[in-house]
């Protein structure tokens, strides 16, 4: 099967009987009344489930308390079904590591081919959606976590602005980046979800939920007029007279050689399939501007070179403050180091695939913002956020000025491969790094198929342009709705008695040869 439930709540019958009975007498708590959710295995509620990140080491003791989109969710009426699997600790374990596998939740399978990887790390949350499992369900995101599933499983996701939505509560990689958002099977319903579980309102849990991101830090202020309905904005003709700046070069997508180092030759059937994508976004009224051709340059070398030390430096501060808030598990009241030791002294169950390398890398730089990294280059902390920044102007926002665009697209990334234990993940091309290392917006909506596995266009904006990129990722599913999703049919494999062309599987990351403070795409 999928495998995409790590545990289901034992009150959900209870919990939408009550819900019954309100609605019976008139009662409607909000625009989710009833309606089941799923929440990725990360995020506390302060019930009889447990909150782990796949970890072992975070099996006992549920949580305390919820965290604040659990919250929110309960107050907006609706039923906290059950918990799904992740990649563990978020995909941040490991260079080497497996989408979609956990310790406690084994491996979760795509429901478009069980052989077919979700990728990750919200994988359960995504491939749940795509098999109708539950209504909405929430994943995380730090850097593709949200809308690579989405993209794999064919269904719409939501990265939210950080801060737009609380992570008090939420296992975390990096206060930076960090953000909680949705899955659904159509943008209205993911953007029903977004409404639920914004913080219009400052969250004193999470200090982020009263500032901006750090691609906004110094430059403008945390909009007043934060919507609490984002329904209002879907348009199904939002696309006429758009203007979209189409990104290339990071993602290494269709891209003429010689290829960026690294870089893996997309195949000729996805590059086809979106030719036709690109088609119909023109022909439903929009300008697609080729950023590449227009010579825009402001995506190239060097995009996001600090994150990777953002990240690792932000993990290993964040982690131990989420363990004092847990008590009766392995790793309460601990650090990084105490996950560490325990990952050794469980080797057999935590790390029969992949080790915990970047646990360790980030566990041996040196504690001041300002003391350079040698595994960094001696790069500091402070001058990696400053890195991020200013890529961040140069890059997302330095496009729509330069070119008055709406919003940047890309393919959000190449189309399921097959799960592979031994290798890890294929990636060909991914683009959630254009906004998350400025910690902006994006939404994923499924654009095509190839060979019945689909794969997605990402909508992305500057901070707080949720409004902007539900408008328009609205107007493109209902241009494209009919064509983009085929529905998933649990097949063992992709049968392949019929296809003629190049494999989707295109090449291996080699263990072998990473670079310095490398990190895997999607947390």
């Amino acid at each position: 099967g999928v495998n995409a439930i790590i545990e289901l709540n034992p009150d959900a019958l209870e919990m939408a009987k009550n819900a019954d009975k309100l609605r019976k007498k008139g009662q409607i708590l909000g625009p989710l009344h009833g309606i089941p959710v799923l929440l990725k295995d990360n995020i506390d509620t302060g019930d009889k489930m447990q909150t782990t990140a796949g970890s072992l080491g975070l099996q006992g003791r549920p949580a305390l308390q919820d965290s604040t989109v659990a919250a929110k969710l309960r107050a907006g009426g609706a039923v906290i079904l059950g918990k799904t699997n992740l990649s563990e600790w978020a995909n941040f374990r490991s260079f080497e590591s497996i989408s979609g596998w956990s310790a406690v939740g084994g491996q979760t399978h795509n429901p478009y081919g069980l052989d077919r990887n979700p990728c990750g790390s919200s994988s359960g949350s995504g491939a749940a959606e795509s098999a109708n499992f539950a209504t909405l369900s929430l994943g995380t995101e730090t850097d593709g976590s949200v809308v690579c599933p989405a993209n794999a499983s064919g269904v719409v996701g939501i990265k939210p602005t950080v801060g737009l939505t609380s992570r008090a509560g939420v296992v975390p990689i990096s206060h930076t980046q960090d953000t909680v958002g949705p899955h659904g099977r159509t943008v209205a319903d993911a953007a029903i979800a977004l409404g639920v579980i914004q913080s219009r309102t400052f969250d004193g849990r999470d200090p982020a939920t009263g500032g901006v991101p750090l691609g906004w830090q110094g430059r403008f202020k945390r909009p007043t007029d934060i919507p609490t309905d984002y329904t209002q904005f879907l348009d199904p003709d939002a696309l006429r007279g758009a203007r979209l700046g189409l990104v290339r070069t990071t993602v290494g997508f269709n891209l003429p050689p010689p290829l960026p180092a690294g870089a893996l030759p997309t195949p000729a059937p996805v590059v086809d399939a979106f030719d036709k994508v690109l088609a119909a976004l023109r022909a439903a009224g929009a300008t697609v501007i080729d950023l590449e051709a227009a010579g825009f340059t402001g995506f190239g070398p060097g995009f996001g070179a600090g994150e990777s030390l953002v990240l690792d430096f932000d993990f290993r501060n964040d982690v131990a403050k989420y363990f004092a808030t847990r008590v009766g598990v392995p790793l309460a009241g601990g650090t990084l180091q105490t996950a560490i030791d325990f990952n050794n002294a469980n080797a057999d169950a935590e790390m029969p695939f992949f080790n915990q390398d970047i646990f360790l890398q980030a566990q041996s730089l040196l504690p001041g913002p300002n003391d350079p990294q040698p595994v960094f280059g001696g790069m500091t902390y402070n001058q990696a956020l400053a890195a991020d920044r200013t890529f961040t102007i140069q890059g997302m926002d330095g496009a729509i000025a330069q070119f008055h665009l709406d919003a940047v697209i890309a393919p959000t990334d190449n189309p399921a491969w097959s799960t592979d234990l031994l290798y890890g993940d294929h990636f060909v091309y991914g683009s959630s790094s254009l906004g998350a290392t400025g910690g902006y917006p994006y939404v994923q909506v499924p654009a095509t198929n190839v060979y019945g596995i689909p794969t997605g266009l990402t909508f992305f904006g500057t901070a707080f342009s949720e409004p902007k990129l539900i408008a328009l990722a609205s107007g493109f599913e209902a241009v494209t709705h009919e064509s983009a999703r085929n529905l998933p049919k649990f097949t063992p494999t992709i049968p392949d008695d019929h296809i003629a062309g190049e494999p989707l599987n295109v090449g291996k990351h080699d263990k072998d040869q990473k670079p310095d403070g490398w990190h895997p795409r999607h947390m």
